[in-house]
Parts: C-alpha cells; sequence; structure tokens
C-alpha cells in the first residue's frame, strides 16, 4: 500500500483525504487538525473512524478540505478518512457501517423561493 485516496462530501464541503502509512499525523489544509478544529467535539468526529476500527497512529492523513462550514467539512473529512480505512481493510468496514460512517449524508440547504422571506416561511396572512 503506498498511499490511498478519497473523496468525503457533506452540505456544501468537500474533502480529498490521502492516507499512509506512517506514524499517526492528520495534517487538514496545511495545519494539525487541532489547529484547524479547535473545538473538541469537531476533533472527535475526524479521529472516531480511527478509533472504530483501533488503528489510531498508523496512518498519517493529509487532508485538502474547501467549502462549507466547520462541522461540514469535519463530517466530509470522516467520511474521507472512513472510506479510505475501509478500502486499505475490507474488515473494516463492517465497524465503520455500524456507526454509519459509510453514509454520504445528503441534507442540503433548500433553496428560498420567490414571494417569500425563507425557503418555506410566508408573510402573514390576512383575510381582511
Amino acid at each position: 500500500m503506498e498511499q490511498v485516496n478519497t473523496i468525503g462530501r457533506r452540505k456544501a464541503s468537500v474533502a480529498r483525504v490521502y492516507v499512509r502509512k506512517g506514524s499517526g499525523a492528520i495534517i487538514v489544509n496545511g495545519k494539525d487538525y487541532k489547529d484547524y478544529f479547535p473545538q473538541n467535539h469537531i476533533q472527535f468526529n475526524i479521529t472516531d473512524p480511527l478509533a472504530t476500527v483501533e488503528v489510531s497512529g498508523e496512518y498519517d492523513i493529509k487532508v485538502n478540505v474547501k467549502g462549507g462550514g466547520y462541522k461540514g467539512q469535519a463530517e466530509a473529512i470522516r467520511l474521507g478518512i472512513s472510506r479510505a480505512l475501509s478500502k486499505i481493510n475490507e474488515d473494516h468496514r463492517s465497524p465503520l457501517k455500524v456507526k454509519k460512517y459509510l453514509v454520504r449524508d445528503a441534507r442540503v440547504v433548500e433553496r428560498k423561493k420567490y414571494g417569500k422571506p425563507k425557503a418555506r416561511k410566508s408573510f402573514q396572512f390576512s383575510k381582511r
């Protein structure tokens, strides 16, 4: 195994993930993932697929991510890492599938319609 690359998407975010054997460094857009995502619950999103299949510290992960907010980016990275781990070893697939890390969450923001202030909200109706 030289290097495995996968794509993860969520909302408007697209993450390109590159996984190779190494010391366990996770680099997101040229920074350490703890600097890029300072919140602990967001960092957990990124490291949980590795902890689920018990390979923390075995792979170096390099990520290029763009678009969306920090939560969408983190979940896009999580999907990309999960796909890469299942590509590396087919035995990793079932524990990741149980936690639904291999499913692309397709929910996106609904577009605003004309004649309305938001996507579905309407102005107050007056009968008379």
